[in-house]
């Protein structure tokens, strides 16, 4: 299937573009940076996804995941905005199959950076529209809201010792996600799946139901 991934020189979207190229897809990659795959089915983009005007006309796409988005970085214009559009122009259509944001387990604890957290909330409830709107064709609609997730993007937390082991103590599985985890459950929810639709699935080794009950001993 005709695969619209956006993020893909790095982390996740990375992954998650050489799973789905393993998987026999046809995978188009949209990022600012220069293509960091090469593979005779993959077609790389290089725009910032804000960029409405220079977005590629593409042929049909079956399989969309809004993966790209930074943190603490005019989040609500890339994290919230550009994936509207994307989704609106790429994948809000007959053809569809599967649309899958990359949200954050933050759109539901409310942690990290304020614009951050509403970014990938307002994600929470597109996500319930556009799974409305491509119903119609079969299709289903649904984001993945990882917790931490070992990228580059996260080297300044992983690199620091005292930091990492505070994060340890909040992550009851002890450790963070790879990318290629998370890719895992886009290819399930995008190609395996063709019931569940609307829905955010968090998967944050346990860190978003943590709580720490203190009582006198």
């Amino acid at each position: 299937m005709n695969t619209l991934i956006t993020g893909t020189s790095q982390g996740i979207g990375k992954a998650l573009a050489e799973l789905f190229l393993a998987g026999g897809h046809a995978v188009i990659g949209i990022d600012r940076q220069c293509a960091s795959i090469s593979h005779k089915n993959y077609t790389h983009y290089q725009l910032d996804i804000r960029d409405y005007e220079h977005l590629p006309d593409l042929p049909p796409i079956q399989i969309l995941i809004n993966n790209a988005g930074t943190q603490n970085e005019n989040d609500i214009d890339t994290n919230l905005k550009a994936l509207i559009h994307i989704t609106e122009k790429y994948g809000v259509q007959p053809q569809i199959h599967s649309i899958l944001h990359i949200g954050s387990a933050s759109a539901h604890t409310g942690s990290e950076f304020p614009e951050y957290c509403a970014s990938k909330g307002g994600v929470l409830a597109y996500t319930k529209n556009v799974a409305m709107r491509v119903a119609p064709f079969g299709a289903t609609c649904n984001s993945l809201d990882p917790g931490g997730v070992l990228t580059p993007l996260n080297d300044c937390v992983m690199q620091d010792a005292d930091l990492w082991a505070q994060i340890m103590e909040e992550t009851p599985l002890r450790r963070w996600a790879t990318p290629e985890e998370i890719a895992q459950w886009a290819y399930f929810l995008t190609v395996t799946n063709t019931f569940c639709t609307g829905q955010s699935i968090i998967v944050d080794g346990g860190e978003s139901i943590k709580h720490n009950f203190v009582w006198k001993e």
